[in-house]
């Protein structure tokens, strides 16, 4: 029910909160030892404030964008020859075979800038 949410730009709804209250709560209903919650769907880290008011505050919330992010640096440390191969140039495109007005919204709301996506037929 979550990625409809986002998808839905519902995800600061007072609906959201009823659902993730719920689910978080069946949650820990099925184990109350639980110490660390890994969201991991590319939707989510946009209901992480309202996830972080239905848990337990000794509870760790990690996101997989932060998990591929560290992973990531961790690499590109020990691999200083990718920097040589890496453009500072680049340009980003969004392409979608959806229609791009679904597209655009909230794909802006994830980077935090305009996107104006270019419908592709498949």
């Amino acid at each position: 029910m979550w990625v409809p949410l986002v998808e839905n730009n519902e995800h600061q709804s007072e609906g959201a909160d009823y659902f993730i209250e719920k689910n978080i709560n069946n949650l820990f209903a099925k184990n109350s030892q639980i110490d660390t919650i890994i969201l991991g769907c590319t939707h989510y880290p946009l209901l992480t404030e309202k996830i972080k008011k239905y848990i337990p505050e000794n509870v760790v919330l990690l996101t997989q964008g932060e998990i591929v992010a560290k992973s990531l640096a961790d690499y590109l440390k020990r691999h200083h020859e990718i920097e040589t191969k890496c453009s500072k140039n680049g340009e980003v495109e969004f392409y979608t075979s959806d229609s791009p007005d679904n597209f655009n919204e909230p794909a802006s709301v994830f980077f935090s800038k305009e996107v104006k996506a270019i419908h592709i037929d498949l």
